[in-house]
């Protein structure tokens, strides 16, 4: 019995519509390739007036200051003051300088022999915190552990996520030890309030004995004072909170980068969206819809 059309062997007529169909495919949708094969030159985006001042302004301030000597902030420093004996929580914008109360007071904590654990909700977060005081405070003084890496684990300061902390506390608790810190930062702390992991922090807090400071970093604790209330309550300790109110110290700009190399702000002079990026918003046919 002969093949059929399409099957193997059926006279090549499977195997040369199918090299059609590729050679069809090839020639579909526009090139960015000259016909001889040379890399197309690059061109410079061309903007108006209206957008070249627009861009200007986007970019207006952005660098390398020049370096001076650090200053701490009021909150700050008061911070710092209130950790010797309290437990402080400690809200402001991102990019105010939270991290450097932490640091400072490992420092402290390190040059006494005595040691700290750094949490974080992220693990991305834990990571980065590590390298950032691995070269503080020197490598061998620093150890990680998360889900994923173990390192150094005997280190004065360990960085980890906040699960970990928590069953280091409850296996301390289990085996009647003391858990081995003696200083504990909650970063990101209005993670309490998360749906699926706050009850992680709540037992964080709850089950860390007394005579263990606790500082809360958070850029979005609304009700500070309320949350600091339940933390005294719980651990019956005295708790500070430092409200640095106001906007952030490092200004956010949002932008958009279109196909043509052309950068447009997001937001216009009125605060409201940028209404010329619309025009990159189209529809390619064959392809279906395609966004910018």
């Amino acid at each position: 019995m002969a093949p059929r059309k399409g099957q193997k062997g059926g006279g090549g007529n499977y195997r040369n519509s199918r090299d059609d169909r590729r050679r069809h495919s090839a020639k579909r949708g526009p090139s960015d390739r000259p016909s001889d094969g040379r890399q197309e030159e690059y061109r410079a985006p061309r903007y108006s007036p209206a957008q070249l001042e627009a861009v200007e302004e986007l970019l207006s301030g952005i660098g390398t200051p020049e370096p001076a000597p650090f200053v701490p902030d009021d909150f700050q420093t008061e911070a710092l003051s209130a950790i010797e004996t309290e437990d402080v929580l400690v809200t402001a914008p991102t990019g105010s300088g939270k991290t450097w109360i932490a640091r400072e007071e490992i420092r402290r904590l390190l040059e006494k022999g005595q040691r700290a654990w750094y949490t974080t909700p992220l693990k991305a977060l834990t990571n980065s915190k590590y390298t950032e005081f691995g070269i503080e405070f020197g490598a061998e003084n620093v150890g990680i552990l998360t889900g994923d890496r173990k390192e150094n684990a005997s280190a004065p300061l360990i960085v980890g996520t906040t699960e970990i902390y928590r069953n280091q506390v409850f296996d301390s608790l289990r085996s009647g030890e003391q858990v081995d810190t003696d200083f504990v930062i909650l970063d990101e702390a209005h993670y309490l309030a998360d749906d699926d992991r706050g009850h992680v922090w709540e037992e964080a807090i709850i089950l860390t004995p007394p005579r263990i400071r606790i500082l809360l970093l958070s850029a979005t604790i609304g009700n500070a004072d309320e949350f600091a209330d339940w933390i005294a309550e719980v651990r019956g300790t005295k708790v500070r909170v430092i409200n640095r109110a106001g906007d952030r110290p490092v200004e956010l700009r949002a932008a958009f980068l279109a196909p043509n190399l052309q950068l447009f702000p997001l937001i216009n002079k009125n605060g409201k969206f940028n209404r010329e990026i619309e025009q990159f918003r189209k529809r390619d046919s064959g392809y279906g819809r395609r966004r910018y």
